[in-house]
């Protein structure tokens, strides 16, 4: 049950994909007629090479699951690019160092 009154209330939540990877903060929120029409995510630094670097995406208002302590978003929505072996292994080199 959604116990949230104000949309001031979400803002500066932690946002997590379905699958339970961190995604980052919920930032902002789009309206359109009065309706909750898309979320802005300020994306955390692990999750931002997987989305090419950007640091901020728009999520669709129905693709987010649940709002309540944390924020719940379908990951199969999320503009996720595939990663080669090659940025799999930079990043853990980057991640030893």
């Amino acid at each position: 049950m959604l116990r949230i009154k104000k949309i001031s209330e979400v803002l500066g939540r932690n946002a997590y994909t379905d699958t339970g990877d961190f995604l980052g903060q919920v930032e902002e929120v789009n309206l359109a007629e009065n309706k909750v029409d898309g979320w802005r995510i300020r994306i955390s630094g692990n999750m931002a090479h997987l989305i090419g670097g950007a640091r901020g995406i728009i999520v669709p208002h129905q693709f987010v699951k649940a709002i309540g302590d944390i924020f719940i978003i379908n990951k199969a929505s999320l503009p996720i690019r595939e990663e080669t072996e090659e940025e799999v292994e930079e990043v853990k080199e980057l991640e030893v160092e």
